[in-house]
């Protein structure tokens, strides 16, 4: 077990009962000044523990594991009596760590103290950087976000010094990428509350996406449930070379699978290409994984993990994770439920977009579809960095492609932007000469945060429903998802591509045949990107952003300001009354594509992320309503009137009518916020009936009480009329496996019974009977 302490100088590793005392790099440590601090003093990887519950589990199952099952049964509460079928049970599992972004932390936390709960039970962390807009340039753009949020991070802040958090302060970094240079390790489970935790499965870890209630089960130090993943193989075979990148890969991928072809399983990447991709690299395969609906994505161990835990300071880390390799990769003849097999050798560039991440196009098409299509050619933006791609490699190799236009005279001919990942590779790049390349190309260099990628962009060179098109590093681009205009085409493809198109100006343009011309007329073609793994130096840490806990923080007092517009503390949702639901009104029928975005916007809304009442004023006004084909504007029923989507449901529930939502395939795809399920909840709904779900959207529905339910018959999603009422009955004998029936009530008088199905366990069910998880949580307490 290793424990690493809050002192600089050592890490202390404890192997079953002894324990040795081994030393970080004193280079490392001279270089930094971030404390070794930020690592919980209850961190541990205990790979003692890890090979023991795999051994009880593959002797009780007799049979080759893959990685993934390997790391997901080690973690089980109980391996011994667990009952294991892929894709079928739910699984009691023991995370080893939490981890929240400020956005949905502020939810989360005050569920957490509405538990009533003392101190959080397992190493936890809050990272600030969906809070940052940006505007004009990192530095700018982070200190007005501090006089902005000030309430905000306060809040989180002394909740975290209370209950035992730590605290990354704006400007650290974005999650995914603190979490990769200090947390995620090969064979950890991690849960955090952003849809690409996955992120971590780049350093052999199993890192899920949750929403909030389910990080308060961890950090209540309760068993947390997971339904048995399958897991999906993709076989690497080839190398990586020339234009072709990471990004590449899964842009494959999620054209292969599309948005939901990776739902309810584990995506587990393999073969001899593997060892062709930086740890960095693996990184951004997993973390796009979230665009597949993947449970999550891994990687196996190997020796670029292993450079990598020695560049970050964790050394003793991969001395562990080689002593204890086996179980960190997967054995021979495991079996997959889906096998996807990619030759990198022959693998191209690819870009795409728009409005769905699934619409694949290699970048020497994407011109021509372009044309067919009436895509806007023009490019206007290039935007750089995300979660996905803001790693040192990702900007070395942008910078080499910047390096070579700038020196034929060339600069950007769209506007161009580059987010670091973190305040570690922020200093690095700038130590290093990446930042001044691609600033002098024309670049503006934003903060340390997600910015343009979740909607946090102050975008002002084209007016909203002007057409046009942006090129990004990013993993989404759903309609109007970074800058809330719905006519903007947003494509996504790797760094190097969108520097080389944002030089060019134009989709129409394939770096890999296609000549530019310098302003002496002089005719080039870019060279294929380089750019080094790691900095030949250790990394610069920069600035110290970490806030430790302290170790009692009973004391310390956690103010909601009762008028606040930011935070508001939480009610309990009402309990089931125990009989059927009547007379339920049809709030919405959604037509066609309903992401969270769609659900629950981000942009502008993210300010009221701690006040469910004020965030619930943008609930489901994304989505089409199907009588009319528009947005945000349904039929109030009780006055024959047409308004806001979520004006009609706060007057149905003044009125106390309580109502359902009606949609379509994949419904809350995209983001783990869990407010696209509190705000129904808070606003009066009972159920949300539609043709599937995904992962993370239903779960979350279920922890807030509500019922996700699915049509047996995926048709009969076409008999719902929006003035129809419905009935759903069989609620006193709710059983896992039982489907319940939905009465629909026309408006001509006429009925049609219909069958509803749902995943609910009995767990589950006791969460809807007390009204929410938290509800039963205190129950029990």
């Amino acid at each position: 077990m290793l424990t690493l302490c809050q002192c600089v100088s050592c890490l202390q590793v404890a192997l079953g009962h002894g324990a040795r005392r081994l030393h970080v790099s004193a280079a490392y440590r001279a270089k930094a000044n971030v404390a070794m601090s930020r690592y919980e003093p209850a961190s541990f990887v205990n790979y003692k523990k890890l090979q023991t519950n795999v051994d009880i589990v593959q002797q009780r199952l007799n049979r080759p594991l893959t990685l993934s099952e390997k790391i997901v049964y080690g973690h089980l509460d109980d391996p011994h009596n667990q009952e294991i079928d892929r894709g079928r049970t739910y699984l009691r599992l023991r995370p080893d760590r939490v981890a929240m972004q400020d956005a949905t932390a502020q939810m989360a936390m005050l569920q957490f103290i509405s538990s009533g709960l003392p101190k959080v039970a397992v190493p936890s962390t809050i990272h600030c950087d969906h809070l940052i807009e940006a505007q004009t340039g990192g530095v700018k753009d982070l200190a007005r976000a501090k006089e902005v949020n000030h309430e905000v991070y306060n809040f989180l802040a002394s909740a975290g010094a209370k209950y035992g958090v730590g605290f990354w302060k704006p400007g650290s970094g974005i999650i995914h990428q603190i979490i990769l240079e200090n947390y995620a390790y090969p064979g950890v489970m991690l849960i955090g509350t952003d849809s690409h935790t996955p992120n971590g499965g780049g350093l052999g870890a199993i890192c899920i996406g949750v929403g909030g209630a389910d990080a308060v089960d961890v950090m209540a130090g309760i068993a947390w449930e997971l339904k048995c993943p399958q897991v999906i193989g993709v076989k690497l075979t080839g190398s990586l070379s020339g234009w072709t990148s990471p990004k590449d890969v899964i842009l494959k991928v999620a054209g292969i699978l599309t948005v939901k072809g990776g739902t309810g399983a584990i995506v587990e990447y393999h073969g001899p290409g593997v060892d062709s991709i930086s740890c960095t690299g693996m990184a951004t395969i997993c973390n796009m994984g979230a665009e597949i609906g993947a449970t999550t994505s891994v990687f196996p161990y190997n020796h670029r993990m292993r450079t990598y835990l020695q560049k970050t300071g964790r050394g003793e880390i991969a001395a562990l994770a080689d002593e204890f390799s086996d179980i960190l990769v997967a054995d021979k003849d495991c079996q997959y439920d889906q096998l996807v097999e990619i030759n990198l050798d022959e693998l191209k560039p690819h870009i795409n977009g728009p409005f769905t991440p699934d619409l694949a196009h290699p970048v020497s098409d994407v011109g021509k579809t372009a044309k067919e299509k009436g895509w806007p050619l023009e490019v206007k933006v290039g935007l750089i960095g995300s979660c996905t791609n803001s790693s040192y490699e990702d900007m070395g190799r942008a910078a080499s492609v910047a390096k070579q236009a700038l020196d034929k005279g060339l600069k950007c001919k769209a506007q161009f932007t580059v987010t670091p990942g973190s305040e570690q590779i922020r200093a690095t790049i700038e130590r290093d000469g990446y930042s001044k390349i691609l600033e002098d190309v024309g670049g503006v260099v934003l903060a340390n945060a997600c910015g343009p990628c979740i909607g946090q962009w102050d975008r002002r060179d084209v007016k909203k429903g002007e057409k046009n098109t942006i090129v990004t590093s990013y993993n989404r681009n759903f309609t109007a998802r970074n800058d809330a205009n719905p006519a903007t085409h947003a494509f996504v493809t790797s760094p190097e591509i969108v520097t080389a198109l944002a030089i060019a100006g134009t989709l129409n343009f394939n770096p890999e045949t296609d000549f530019l011309t310098a302003p002496n007329g002089e005719k080039f073609k870019l060279k294929p990107p380089t750019g080094d793994e790691l900095p030949s130096r250790d990394f610069d840490p920069g600035q110290d952003t970490y806030q430790h806990p302290p170790s009692d923080g009973t004391g310390l007092k956690v103010d909601v300001n009762p008028q606040s517009n930011r935070l508001q503390l939480l009610e309990p949702f009402d309990k089931w009354s125990g009989n059927d639901l009547e007379d339920l009104r049809v709030l919405i029928k959604v037509k066609g594509k309903c992401t969270t975005d769609h659900i629950s916007a981000a942009g502008p809304w993210l300010k009221f992320r701690g006040h469910l009442d004020n965030i619930s004023n943008n609930m489901l006004i994304g989505a089409v309503n199907s009588e009319n084909d528009a947005i945000n504007k349904i039929k109030n029923h009780l006055t024959g009137e047409y308004g806001g989507v979520p004006d009609v449901a706060r007057h149905y529930k003044a009125n106390g009518v309580s109502w359902v939502a009606v949609g379509d395939d994949n419904y809350g795809e995209g983001s783990s916020r869990e407010h696209a399920a509190l705000e129904p909840r808070h606003l009066g709904a009972r159920a949300i009936i539609v043709k599937s779900f995904a992962r993370i959207h239903e779960t979350n529905l279920k922890k807030q009480g509500l019922l996700p339910l699915t049509f047996s018959n995926p048709s009969d999603y076409d008999k719902i009329l929006p003035d129809d009422t419905i009935a759903i009955r069989g609620l006193k004998d709710f059983a896992p496996g039982k489907p319940l029936t939905a009465v629909v009530k026309h408006s001509d008088g006429s009925e049609e019974t219909l069958e509803l199905n749902h995943s609910f366990n009995e767990t589950q069910i006791s969460w809807f009977k007390a009204g929410s998880a938290l509800n039963r949580m205190k129950e029990l307490q």
